[in-house]
């Protein structure tokens, strides 16, 4: 299936673009997401550990099973005050 990301933040700078296509196997789930994420923009990998997923505007747990029409998107940490 394929799966559109969308990006926020420091993930959309760090991958260069607002939303990325990713290939995954049916029945993949979001530790499986970040895993490929992390495989395909390397300057994400540390970023990804401590970014949520949202899947369907939902925060989703690493176990979370992918659809291919889910709605998806990584969101980084805010800091700031």
């Amino acid at each position: 299936m394929t799966l559109t990301v969308m990006l926020f933040a420091a993930a959309r700078e760090l991958a260069g673009a607002e939303s990325v296509l990713i290939g995954l196997p049916s029945g993949s789930t979001v530790a499986q997401l970040r895993t490929e994420l992390a495989r395909r923009f390397p300057a994400l990998a540390a970023l990804l550990g401590r970014s949520a997923l949202a899947v369907n505007h939902d925060y989703a747990e690493d176990d979370r099973i992918l659809w291919p029409t889910d709605e998806l998107a990584v969101i980084p940490p805010v800091s700031g005050g």
